[in-house]
C-alpha cells in the first residue's frame, strides 16, 4: 500500500478562491444572521477549510438598519465601549445604534463569533455592512443568497 497517495490538501493565500456574497437583512434575526456570516468569512462552509488561513468569502450585507432582535433585546442589551480616559466608559443599547450607527450593531455581532487574534481582524476585513440597499461593489460581480442558502 502506498501511504503517499493520501496527502492532506491545506489551503493557503494562492489556492484560495474567493467569493464575493450579498446578503439582504431585512427583517432577519441578529444573532442567526451573524453566526451565518461569520461561517462563511471564516469558510468553514468549504471543502478546503484550513483553520490558520483567510479561505472564507467575502460579504456584503444590505439593509442592516432593518435588521431584527427578538425578545427585550432592543431595550435590555447594552454595548459597553471605553473612550481612554477616566471615567471614559460608554454604555449605548441597540435602539439609539440602531438610530445612530445602523452597521454597528451587525458588525460587533460577526466580530464577537470570530477568533480573538490577528486572523479573526483579516477576516473582519472582508465584511462590508451598509445600512441602505445600495452598496458600492458592483465590480466584484457579487452575487446575491438568501440567508437560507448559506
Amino acid at each position: 500500500m502506498e501511504y503517499q497517495s493520501y496527502k492532506t490538501v491545506s489551503a493557503n493565500a494562492q489556492t484560495v478562491t474567493k467569493e464575493w456574497l450579498v446578503i439582504d437583512a431585512t427583517d432577519l434575526v441578529l444573532g442567526r444572521l451573524a453566526s451565518r456570516i461569520a461561517l462563511v468569512l471564516r469558510g468553514k462552509n468549504k471543502a478546503n477549510y484550513t483553520p490558520h488561513v483567510d479561505c472564507g468569502d467575502n460579504v456584503i450585507v444590505i439593509n442592516a438598519e432593518k435588521i431584527r432582535l427578538t425578545g427585550k433585546k432592543l431595550t435590555d442589551k447594552v454595548y459597553v465601549r471605553h473612550t481612554g480616559y477616566p471615567g471614559g466608559q460608554r454604555f449605548a443599547n441597540p435602539k439609539d445604534l440602531l438610530v445612530r450607527k445602523p452597521t454597528v450593531v451587525l458588525e460587533e455581532a460577526v466580530r464577537g463569533m470570530l477568533p480573538k487574534n490577528r486572523l479573526g481582524a483579516e477576516l473582519l476585513r472582508n465584511l462590508h455592512v451598509y445600512a441602505g440597499p445600495e452598496h458600492p461593489h458592483q465590480a466584484q460581480q457579487p452575487k446575491t443568497v438568501t440567508f437560507n442558502e448559506i
